[in-house]
């Protein structure tokens, strides 16, 4: 469960962030997550929750935003919707399309005090 990793590495950005910023708990954390970047949410919340005890994110919520996946179309030349990385163009049935978008990873926002 490589999600345990992911959020030890967010409370450690917390933690930076809390020093660089001068606050002292984490109320909120929203994180975007999109469809490729291969982290299942309900896994990310359990291991948020473990991450975080002993922290200054101790007893945060974890709102996690799902963020589309786009793909850009070579044959017809689209910005497209996809749901997987090797997905098929909608528009014209190509395979041949390169994802832009749908990895991410990020803190969208935080609550502090």
């Amino acid at each position: 469960m490589h999600e345990l990793a992911l959020c030890r590495g967010l409370v450690k950005i917390l933690e930076e962030q809390a020093k660089a910023h001068a606050y002292n708990r984490v109320k909120t954390v929203w994180l975007e997550i999109g469809p490729l970047a291969a982290v299942e949410p309900e896994a990310m919340r359990f291991s948020f929750e473990a991450a975080t005890l002993g922290t200054i994110a101790e007893n945060a919520k974890l709102e996690i935003i799902t963020t589309p996946a786009s793909a850009w179309c070579f044959s017809c030349g689209e910005t497209i919707t996809i749901s997987e990385r090797n997905g098929v163009c909608p528009n014209c049935g190509s395979f041949q399309v390169h994802a832009t978008g749908g990895d991410e990873l990020r803190i969208k926002e935080l609550e502090v005090d």
